[in-house]
């Protein structure tokens, strides 16, 4: 016994020709896609430079060295 499909073939290859004729690009689409793809892996970099940073100052001139 086989289950039936999903999509019916028809309605998929209707929407496979569709995608394929779309000239633009199909990611970016929103303000929210931007937030999430950009701002939020930008802010972690930012983070990680300047605790990685602060953490070389640190160790260089000995501040917060146990005596």
């Amino acid at each position: 016994m086989s289950e039936p499909p999903f999509v019916s073939r028809e309605r998929l290859l209707k929407y496979q020709q569709y995608f394929r004729n779309v000239h633009k690009h199909t990611y970016l689409k929103g303000r929210y896609d931007m937030i999430t793809s950009v701002a939020i892996p930008a802010a972690l970099t930012a983070t990680s430079l300047y605790l990685i940073g602060r953490g070389i100052y640190n160790m260089s001139y000995g501040i917060g060295k146990k005596e």
